[in-house]
């Protein structure tokens, strides 16, 4: 540990006189803080919540078995993320067993890549299963802004990007919430800002700190919040000034706006968040999938009854607390999301703290 996160620490320590609990919203904060063994450093008065803050972890079962169908038509191309592809839908199959037996799926790594893929084969039908938060949600928009000044009639997008701020919101105004504080996730502010979240802190009279991903910015990110709560202070504070403006990427935010619109979505294991996810625009119908590609599925699902989830997810089970965590749920053999995703605190738990 290098000294400025030892001097961090220490300060910490000197500081802290009552219990804290804190929830650090990002899947990727999560592993960076059971990596460094900081959740094992901090004093005991300061507790650590695992937010929701992992997209694959929290895409709805529907679009996962939306997008199994369309797999299995000989027709289609569907191109993701490559952790999209061990998440189970509501049979327990996922996208990489299809793949197993011909079914065309591509492990993409950036949009533009489908749209490649759109040109070579004019003859096939590309679907792009788009994930994300606000940090990824802009290149999806650049696609389909692309998509449409190419007339480019082969490619269609299954969105399922989501959003931070309505899900913290909901969770925040549950009276069984114990988190005090939250350290924000900072690649979201980069394109977001700090705006929405200064109306979160007004709502909720919560201190919010956006917070990077080593371990001396998530040190102060934690010092600042819990200094906060100590003074009886709330309000929005960058501890991430490095990467994040006040303003956020005036350009990313123009993209989302000219091509999305904010719509009520289903988190897996949370339920419906009012205004939680993205949906296309009019103006970019013609790229959305017809309804009758959907698929109703239902929420009781195989995995729900076998892996709680949606208690993870809301920081209310420790992963390690789960009877099946690290027997019969692996990242070999996940029972559900958490443990498959690369940023999924269950995964996190496995390979840092079994």
């Amino acid at each position: 540990m290098s000294a400025e996160a030892k001097q961090l620490l220490e300060q910490i320590h000197r500081s802290t006189t009552r219990p804290w609990t804190l929830m650090e919203v990002c899947g990727g904060q999560t592993h960076a803080l059971l990596r460094h063994g900081i959740d094992q450093l901090l004093p005991p008065e300061i507790r650590l919540i695992h937010g929701p803050g992992c997209p694959v972890c929290v895409t709805a079962t529907e679009r996962i078995d939306q997008a199994l169908t369309l797999a299995e038509r000989p027709e289609a191309i569907l191109c993701s993320y490559g952790d999209m592809l061990r998440v189970p839908g509501s049979d327990g199959r996922d996208l990489l067993s299809l793949r197993a037996k011909g079914a065309d799926l591509r492990v993409i790594y950036s949009p533009l890549d489908v749209l490649e893929l759109a040109r070579q084969h004019p003859e096939r039908q590309v679907v792009f299963f788009a994930v994300g938060f606000e940090t990824t949600a802009p290149a999806t928009a650049l696609l389909a802004q692309q998509a449409l000044a190419e007339e480019i009639s082969n490619l269609k997008l299954l969105v399922a990007h989501v959003r931070v701020v309505p899900v913290l919101d909901q969770l925040l105004s549950d009276p069984a919430c114990a988190v005090q504080g939250v350290l924000a996730a900072g690649h979201v502010c980069t394109v977001m800002g700090g705006s929405e979240l200064n109306d979160l802190v007004h709502r909720h009279r919560r201190p919010v700190v956006i917070t990077g991903f080593s371990a001396e910015e998530l040190l102060q990110g934690i010092l600042r919040c819990s200094t906060q709560l100590e003074r009886g202070e709330a309000r929005v504070e960058n501890a991430y000034g490095k990467a994040v403006s006040a303003e956020g990427n005036r350009e990313a935010q123009t993209l989302l706006k000219q091509v999305f619109e904010p719509t009520n979505t289903i988190w897996r294991g949370l339920g419906v968040i009012n205004q939680g996810g993205y949906k296309l625009r009019p103006a970019f119908v013609q790229l959305a999938l017809d309804h009758k590609d959907r698929q109703a599925s239902n929420e009781q699902t195989a995995e729900q009854a076998e892996c709680p989830s949606g208690l993870v997810l809301q920081g209310l089970l420790r992963p390690s607390a789960c009877s099946s965590f690290g027997n019969r749920c692996t990242p070999d053999h996940p029972l559900g999301a958490p443990m498959v995703s690369s940023e999924g605190a269950c995964a996190a738990y496995y390979r840092y703290q079994r």
